[in-house]
C-alpha cells in the first residue's frame, strides 16, 4: 500500500520561507517520479513542481520559478519543496504525488495515481 505523508505547512508572512516534506512508503521511491501540486479555495488543483527519479530532471510552474526548489533524498524516501519569497497568492493546500516506475517528470495531475493528504500553506500579507 502506497502512502505519502506531507509535512511542513503553516502560516507565515509574505517574503518568508517554508520547506515542505513528503515521505513515501510502499513503493520503490528511487524509481518513482514525484510531484507537488496545490489547490487554492475555489480553484482547480495545479502543478507546482516535479522531478524525475534521479532528481536531475525537474519542472516548475511559471508562477514559482526562481522561488521554489524541488529535490529528493532517495535514502530517506523523501521529496522536498523549498519555498522562498512566499506570496499571499501561494496560499493553498499543497499535495505530494507519486508515479511508480517512471524515469521522467510528470506535470499533469492525471498522471499521478498516488497522493498525500495535503498540507495547508497560508501566507499573510
Amino acid at each position: 500500500q502506497v502512502q505519502l505523508v506531507e509535512s511542513g505547512g503553516g502560516l507565515v508572512q509574505a517574503g518568508d520561507s517554508l520547506r515542505l516534506s513528503c515521505t513515501a512508503s510502499g513503493l520503490t521511491f528511487a524509481i518513482s517520479a514525484m510531484g507537488w501540486f496545490r489547490q487554492a479555495p475555489g480553484k482547480e488543483r495545479e502543478f507546482v513542481a516535479g522531478l524525475g527519479r534521479s532528481g536531475g530532471s525537474t519542472s516548475y510552474a511559471d508562477s514559482v520559478k526562481g522561488r521554489f526548489t524541488v529535490f529528493r533524498d532517495n535514502a530517506k524516501n523523501t521529496v522536498y519543496l523549498q519555498m522562498n519569497s512566499l506570496k499571499p497568492e501561494d496560499t493553498a493546500v499543497f499535495y505530494c504525488a507519486a508515479r511508480r516506475f517512471d524515469l521522467g517528470v510528470r506535470v499533469a495531475a492525471r498522471d499521478y495515481p498516488y497522493w498525500g493528504q495535503g498540507t495547508q500553506v497560508t501566507i499573510s500579507s
